[in-house]
């Protein structure tokens, strides 16, 4: 009886394991790209001057609004389900773009998720409304931004300024169409979203091993 049960810890329960954990990823080995070669930020500024930028990061992007302490539970939802889980990836960063006047909120935000959180990579750059509305264009998205410059969206976006979701067909074999994530939704964000990082960040890591490897040939 003692002899099944170690065969059973030392054999099947890893394999158990590892067939849970797989099943939370969708079909794709490498996640599909929605826009390619985005814009980057130019120069906009981060409320104490320091300029952003998407080249060599991993960044979630998200647009806030003008009323962002109104759906400032899109935030918390955002910091505790993928934000705090990435965060230490060396090359992550998270990006909100705002409209310029909007200074104080912004400052509110941040003291009260860093009470909870190391913000060192949770950035805000400011605009005018009419430069966020032309950018938000050319990412080419089918979602569309509100009156207040906003939208409950978040997006992945990779190091070489690729949009990155789900395009093309899941593991049911229909056709799936994923371009950002619902920070109203703590289910979308957990699920999906972390699914979908969770592959991005494969995708690095591999790289590296496989740049590692090819260098001490």
């Amino acid at each position: 009886m003692k002899k099944n049960i170690v065969l059973f810890v030392l054999f099947i329960l890893p394999i158990v394991a590892y067939l849970f954990f797989a099943s939370g990823i969708h079909s794709f080995a490498k996640l599909p790209t929605v826009t390619k070669n985005i814009p980057d930020f130019g120069n906009w500024k981060t409320i104490d001057g320091k300029e952003l930028t998407l080249d060599d990061k991993i960044t979630i992007l998200g647009f806030p609004g003008a009323d962002m302490l109104h759906n400032k539970g899109d935030a918390f939802n955002l910091n505790q389900k993928i934000y705090n889980k990435v965060r230490e990836f060396k090359d992550f960063q998270l990006v909100m773009i705002v409209p310029i006047g909007v200074e104080d909120q912004t400052k509110q935000l941040k003291e009260e998720l860093g009470r909870i959180s190391d913000l060192s990579k949770w950035h805000y750059v400011f605009a005018t409304p009419a430069e966020i509305r032309t950018y938000y264009k050319q990412l080419d998205l089918i979602g569309t931004l509100d009156q207040n410059v906003s939208t409950h969206n978040v997006f992945i976006v990779d190091k070489d300024r690729n949009l990155r979701g789900r395009k093309g067909m899941n593991k049911k074999g229909e056709d799936e169409y994923k371009e950002g994530y619902n920070t109203i939704s703590a289910a979308d964000l957990h699920n999906e979203m972390g699914d979908d990082i969770k592959i991005i960040l494969a995708e690095y890591r591999l790289a590296l091993k496989k740049n590692n490897a090819d260098r001490k040939k």
